[in-house]
């Protein structure tokens, strides 16, 4: 493509080919181009070189372009513009160190090429050259549209070597855009798909994150109900658990907790009807046994049993069919 703010032919020349289409058809790129007041057009090295598939370009320069033909961006300005080079380039978007090659050094160039695009172009400098050693000259055709100002240079038709390249060209061009065109709604689609399993995911995780939350509350739920039920069975084998043996000794041992203030003949009396109150629920012992046993009188014996009653010891369940008081414990 050619860079803006381009100086005019002189005295109203212009080229009799489109520049920008022949330079298209000849490296199948739109390269950068300068044009000078005298009509001539120089090109940045880099771009040609590169866009014919040169890796070298300072070496494509010296094997395929005369000296005259390659220039500096500094010393074509200057050469040209004098001291005034700066301002007259300014705009161009290019450096003054830049390697500029012109018309006839970029066909050089090309001719060297060795990219199969460029040789529909290749052939029309051949039948340029072969035109001219067999009739002397090579003739442009005019365009079937001419220009309608009186003073307006006659149009000249694209040679159809030429227009067939830049056709292929615009073809291939089109078919690149088709491509990419193509690869960027498989881009879009896959970051569509990208986003859905994205989001999936993220609905999965939560879906874990909510199983793992209710399982970690039923584990909870689960370990409380384990600890209310052994609580309540260690309550339940707590109440159910066999009582202490209960022997006359435990018993005394009771009743001299609660501070029982008693005398010794009560004691006496005591050990002695505790064991049978015991072993069989009640005592049926007559006095005069016990006054035997004990040493103390009947009386005493009796007074005794009166003393354990009223201290809440034991008590009178009844009597024997031979009179004999029935005691127990209460």
């Amino acid at each position: 493509m050619s860079t803006q703010n381009t100086p005019p032919n002189p005295a109203g020349k212009q080229d009799a080919i489109d520049i920008n289409d022949f330079v298209y058809a000849a490296t199948g790129a739109r390269v950068r181009r300068l044009t000078l007041p005298d009509g001539t057009h120089w090109f940045p090295a880099v771009d040609v070189a590169k866009d014919l598939g040169y890796v070298n370009t300072r070496q494509a320069l010296i094997l395929h372009v005369p000296e005259d033909w390659r220039v500096s961006l500094d010393e074509l300005a200057q050469s040209v513009y004098g001291r005034d080079s700066s301002h007259k380039i300014a705009g161009h978007g290019l450096k003054r160190s830049m390697r500029m090659v012109s018309l006839p050094g970029l066909v050089r160039l090309v001719n060297g090429c060795t990219k199969p695009e460029a040789e529909p172009f290749k052939n029309w400098v051949t039948e340029v050259v072969v035109s001219i050693q067999r009739h002397g000259s090579y003739e442009l055709e005019k365009a079937e549209v001419q220009p309608t100002a009186p003073d307006a240079p006659t149009a000249y038709a694209m040679p159809k070597e030429v227009a067939d390249a830049i056709v292929r060209l615009e073809e291939h061009n089109l078919s690149m855009d088709a491509q990419m065109l193509a690869m960027q709604r498989e881009a879009q689609e896959l970051r569509r798909e990208s986003a859905e399993m994205l989001r999936q995911s993220v609905a999965a995780q939560r879906e874990i994150a909510e199983a793992i939350r209710e399982s970690t509350a039923v584990q909870r739920e689960s370990f409380t109900a384990g600890q209310t039920a052994a609580q309540a069975l260690t309550q339940h084998v707590n109440k159910t658990a066999v009582p202490p043996r209960v022997t006359p000794a435990s018993v005394i041992a009771e009743w001299r907790e609660r501070n029982l203030v008693v005398t010794a003949d009560i004691w006496a009396v005591a050990a002695y009807i505790l064991p049978a109150i015991i072993e069989h629920g009640e005592c049926l012992y007559p006095l005069d046994a016990i006054a035997s046993v004990t040493g103390l009188t009947e009386h005493r014996v009796h007074d005794a049993l009166r003393m354990l009653q009223k201290r809440g010891c034991v008590r009178q369940a009844g009597v024997t069919s031979d009179g004999a008081p029935v005691y127990v414990l209460k």
